[in-house]
């Protein structure tokens, strides 16, 4: 029985039937952009993740950019972010001319480590965009102390951390305003691209409401300098039935998870997820560690079994990043990341037995 890294079937197929008749609205309706489907989506992502203001917009990359853009934030400003992320982050930093600067995460969580940030924040910091990696929810109490401290906005990248919480709060309800994703292999995903900003602030809230829709609050009155960054109502529509489903699939990827620690503790030289105390962990990916990562890849895959490197190239070592154009001192464990981590299979609907059949497959391996 082969096992691939990602399978979306058995989820989508127990929403079919809603999803289809989401879509038969959508389109009798004849509103395709900016109606009541995406009112009503931002209305109840709000209300279950527990903040003020949802704003749906294109995708995980542009809420990141629009967050900044509403904090004014760009060229001559720094924004401190985890030198292990998805390359979106330092995109976001990029694309409104500001400069991203590079921290290390903890080599226990991956997650941006509170201890080091102090000693990036120069005159020329504005913000930390702290990422809640493979769906741990980051150090937030601390983070935000830091931000007090400094005076600093906190712009959190929620793209992979749906309805984690650290120390009983939602990621995405912490900083000043937040992105998030809803790329189809998200937790929450759309059937295309989407995303949305999140802020308990009224007035952020509005500014990107605004900065989304060509900088328009009024048709063809336009008062900034906006873009097209909307998410249209056929996804908002698909978002909602999923929605519905988002905390029940949050419990079974922790299953999921809790079947691999148990079947893989002890083996090998195996380093497997580690939980902070005050965090929970919404298991977007299971991602472990070994030396031997790419023996055990290509073991995995003669035996039908799917895997995939979450991140293979750390964003200092990007060709789009040439010599000066990020900040950072060490990225020792960025890099030893990059060289060790790999991502199992996890999915809604995944079973026990193939839980099993991928755990005998790595114990066969180090067994071996």
């Amino acid at each position: 029985m082969n096992i691939p890294f990602l399978d979306m079937a058995p989820m989508h197929k127990s929403v079919q039937a809603d999803m289809q008749a989401a879509f038969e609205k959508v389109y009798n309706s004849n509103w395709f952009v900016m109606g009541g489907q995406l009112k009503g989506f931002e209305t109840e992502y709000s209300q279950l993740t527990k903040v003020n203001h949802t704003v749906g917009v294109s995708n995980g990359l542009d809420s990141l950019i629009i967050a900044l853009r509403v904090l004014e934030i760009g060229p001559g400003d720094e924004v401190i972010i985890p030198s292990n992320t998805y390359i979106a982050t330092a995109l976001a930093v990029s694309a409104v001319g500001a400069m991203p600067v590079l921290v290390e995460p903890s080599i226990v969580t991956y997650n941006l480590n509170p201890a080091l940030i102090e000693e990036a924040i120069t005159p020329s910091t504005k913000a930390i965009m702290p990422v809640h990696l493979y769906g741990q929810a980051c150090e937030m109490d601390a983070i935000m102390r830091i931000a007090k401290r400094h005076n600093l906005f906190v712009v959190e990248d929620n793209a992979q951390a749906h309805l984690a919480a650290y120390n009983s709060v939602y990621t995405g309800s912490f900083g000043d305003i937040n992105g998030v994703s809803f790329y189809p292999g998200k937790n929450l995903g759309a059937l295309g691209d989407g995303g949305a900003i999140t802020t308990n602030n009224d007035e952020l809230a509005q500014k990107a409401e605004i900065y989304r829709n060509y900088g328009s609050a009024k048709k063809y009155y336009n008062d900034v300098l906006g873009a097209n960054m909307r998410l249209d109502e056929m996804q908002a529509a698909f978002l909602r039935v999923k929605l519905k489903h988002l905390e029940q699939w949050t419990e079974e990827r922790r299953t999921i998870a809790s079947w691999y620690n148990q079947q893989l503790a002890g083996v090998g030289d195996l380093i497997l997820p580690t939980l902070h105390p005050k965090a929970t962990h919404s298991y977007h990916l299971y991602v472990i560690r070994t030396e031997r990562r790419q023996a055990l890849q290509d073991h995995l895959t003669q035996s039908g079994i799917g895997s995939l490197i979450h991140y293979p190239v750390p964003i200092h070592e990007q060709k789009a990043y040439p010599k000066g154009s990020l900040k950072y001192s060490s990225m020792k464990i960025a890099t030893e990341l990059a060289q060790t981590v790999v991502s199992l299979p996890l999915w809604v609907g995944m079973t026990q037995d193939q839980v099993s059949q991928v755990s005998n497959s790595i114990k066969e391996f180090f067994k071996g």
